[in-house]
């Protein structure tokens, strides 16, 4: 008897209750976790948020910075780590060395990761460094060897993916930022900072995830 094809588990939408919904921006600093705890007492989400109820919606890695939305709204939370909702994720990406116009063609197009093709993503070669927080420690130097700036929007959230993506051409991941979850981006939040999404953002976030404007989530 052959074995069942495995399936990625993604929680059930939870029934909405009546308590307020609080849901967040936070710029995540270089080596926090996603999480607010670590047994192995890392930095975690802890050391710069205190607000209850709250959790990532999403993950962005250890070593990575930038945009992570948290929220107490479980529904919510559930489509925007959803894939069938294809919320696009930008970020702004340093590699090692310079890709070829043949590189950047077969990222778009997609690259073999973990035996599984990428889906197509948009890649842009950037002219000049972006202007960027500094981060808490610097990216390694190599004199003989440049480096390059690449804005990458993705419409899949597999684990390490634009590390992965960029690797497995030949061009290592130096440092990632995430800018953007759909129509929210990350806009001039330094590393640490976080605020509530306006009325506003969250009603565009619903309308990308295709939830009605009449949506039952209250805030405080």
């Amino acid at each position: 008897m052959t074995k069942a094809k495995r399936r990625r588990y993604y929680p059930a939408q939870p029934p909405q209750s009546s308590r307020p919904t609080r849901t967040l921006i936070l710029c995540k600093p270089y080596k926090v976790l996603s999480s607010f705890t670590d047994p192995d007492g890392r930095a975690t989400l802890a050391d710069y948020i205190s607000v209850p109820d709250v959790y990532a919606a999403g993950r962005l890695d250890y070593d990575s910075e930038g945009l992570l939305l948290l929220t107490s709204d479980g529904n919510l939370a559930h489509r925007i780590t959803h894939p069938r909702y294809k919320l696009t994720k930008q970020y702004l990406v340093q590699v090692e060395d310079i890709p070829s116009a043949e590189t950047l063609a077969q990222l778009e197009a997609g690259v073999l990761v973990k035996g599984q093709m990428t889906q197509p993503a948009q890649i842009e070669l950037l002219s000049q460094e972006p202007t960027l927080f500094a981060r808490a420690e610097p990216i390694r130097y190599r004199q003989n060897v440049p480096t390059t700036w690449l804005k990458i929007t993705l419409r899949e959230g597999r684990k390490r993916q634009v590390r992965r993506m960029t690797a497995a051409v030949g061009f290592p991941t130096l440092r990632l930022v995430r800018l953007a979850i759909g129509p929210i981006g990350l806009g001039d939040l330094q590393p640490g900072q976080w605020r509530d999404l306006t009325e506003t953002e969250l009603q565009q976030l619903r309308t990308a995830l295709k939830l009605s404007p009449a949506y039952n989530s209250t805030r405080p």
